[in-house]
């Protein structure tokens, strides 16, 4: 088992809401649901229209959380 074909499908919706820096994220792994512009949310990993630079899974951006389009999607995450 493993990851395949994981980059450049669609943005990724996070939880957390947009903060303009990493300074105070929570260390345990937790949504950022304190602070930062409560209207947008966190997107990550660009989209298969996108250039390659922003086609990876560190790279980061905002967008109104009511916002959709073709570009725009999540990933379902299982907890053993």
């Amino acid at each position: 088992m493993g990851f395949y074909h994981i980059h450049g499908n669609v943005w990724e919706w996070m939880e957390d809401y947009w903060h303009n820096s990493y300074e105070g994220v929570p260390t345990d792994g937790s949504a950022w649901l304190t602070g930062g512009d409560q209207s947008y949310r966190a997107l990550r990993g660009g989209s298969w229209d996108f250039n390659a630079e922003f086609i990876r899974s560190a790279y980061g951006d905002r967008d109104n959380q009511d916002n959709w389009n073709l570009n725009i999607g999540f990933r379902l995450v299982l907890s053993f």
